[in-house]
This record gives C-alpha cells, sequence and structure tokens, in this order.
C-alpha cells in the first residue's frame, strides 16, 4: 500500500485559531473515505471530541480558507450545508478509534509522525533563532570595541597663557 508522502500531509495542516489543524476534507482524502462518511463517524462518536480536539470553522474562517486553498466549490448544490471540522492534532489521533480500517490506521500513524516532525523543526528553528541573535549582540559588542580602538584619541586641550605659582 503506498502512503502518502510527509509533504503532503504538511501541506494539509493548517494554524486556526492558534492550533495546527487538519480538515475533514483533507482527512478524508487521506484516509480514502468521502468527507460524509468520516463527518457521520465522528458525530456519532461526539463525546470523544471535546472542542480542543475538533472544532467547526466558522464562515470567515472558511472564506479566509477558500482563499487560500479550494475547500469549496461555489454555486448552487456544490457545497456541504455543514461547516468543515477543524482535527487538532489530539483529534486526529482520536479518530484511529472512530475509523477501523487498517488504512486509516497506518495513515493516521503518517499524521502523527507528521506533527511530532513539524514540532522539531519548529523548536530547531527557534534554538537557531535564539543562537544567531546570541552570535549578533557578540558581534555588535565586538564592533563596538573596534571602533574604539581604531578611533583617535580625543586631543588633549593646551592651555593658552600662564600659570601663577603659588
Amino acid at each position: 500500500m503506498d502512503l502518502v508522502p510527509i509533504e503532503q500531509i504538511a501541506a494539509s495542516i493548517y494554524v486556526i485559531r492558534g492550533h495546527r489543524v487538519m480538515l475533514d476534507a483533507a482527512l478524508a482524502t487521506l484516509y480514502g473515505v468521502e468527507t460524509r462518511v468520516l463527518n457521520q463517524a465522528v458525530r456519532r462518536n461526539i463525546e470523544r471530541f471535546p472542542e480542543d480536539f475538533l472544532f467547526e470553522l466558522t464562515e470567515a474562517e472558511a472564506t479566509s480558507l477558500r482563499s487560500q486553498i479550494v475547500i469549496l466549490e461555489t454555486g448552487r448544490g456544490r457545497h456541504s450545508k455543514y461547516s468543515a471540522l477543524a482535527f487538532t492534532e489530539q483529534g486526529v489521533a482520536m479518530l484511529s478509534s472512530v475509523l477501523r480500517s487498517k488504512r486509516a490506521i497506518e495513515i493516521n500513524i503518517e499524521i502523527m509522525r507528521t506533527f511530532v516532525r513539524i514540532r522539531q523543526v519548529m523548536a530547531e528553528n527557534t534554538a537557531l533563532a535564539r543562537k544567531v541573535a546570541e552570535h549578533d549582540q557578540q558581534i555588535t559588542i565586538l564592533f563596538d570595541h573596534v571602533r574604539q580602538l581604531l578611533s583617535p584619541p580625543p586631543a588633549k586641550k593646551l592651555a593658552i597663557g600662564f600659570r601663577a605659582k603659588s
């Protein structure tokens, strides 16, 4: 069985409301089921999906995403009467208990690995950015010292006139 490349899974992950999520349509495609079948299974087991696992997109969120990707075609009879569902990482993990096919289990494992990989990349980039900032600060200090060494010393003012000895 051909599993889905990690790049394809990663491209299906969006940040909505501050959470990394996957939409029901993308998950249904990956699992090889219709979106309505996936949503039906979820709604039958809704107690397994608290709001930090799953939420419905608002009309504004759906419109915003529609401008970035094609979620739904516009026009009469061409879109779902339900709002798209967004699954957080925990919600995707919970899907494995709802969808029990072999493909769903294998795809779920790949999706979990992708979420972990994204977290690792984000952590590495944060650490790298911190190191660069530290080095930039040290380089700035070094250049300040070099400028001070290269600048001519301030000229001493010679006193004009005589001083009386006391």
